[in-house]
C-alpha cells in the first residue's frame, strides 16, 4: 500500500508542476484573471491532495 501512496503523490506533484508552468505562462502572456485563478486553484487542490494522501497513508498503517 505504501508504494501505491508514493505513486499517487508523485502524480500529484507532477500535476502541481504542470499547473505551475501554466500559471507562469498565463502571467507572461497577460491572460484573463479567470485562467490565472484556475491555475492557482489547481495548485492549491494539488497540495490538498498531497495532505489527504499522506493522512490516508498514516491511517492505513
Amino acid at each position: 500500500m505504501l508504494n501505491d501512496m508514493q505513486g499517487a503523490i508523485r502524480v500529484i506533484i507532477f500535476g502541481i508542476v504542470l499547473w505551475s508552468i501554466a500559471l507562469v505562462v498565463a502571467i507572461v502572456v497577460n491572460a484573463l484573471v479567470k485562467i490565472i485563478l484556475t491555475c492557482l486553484l489547481a495548485i492549491l487542490l494539488g497540495f490538498i491532495g498531497i495532505y489527504y494522501t499522506k493522512t490516508r497513508e498514516k491511517k492505513g498503517r
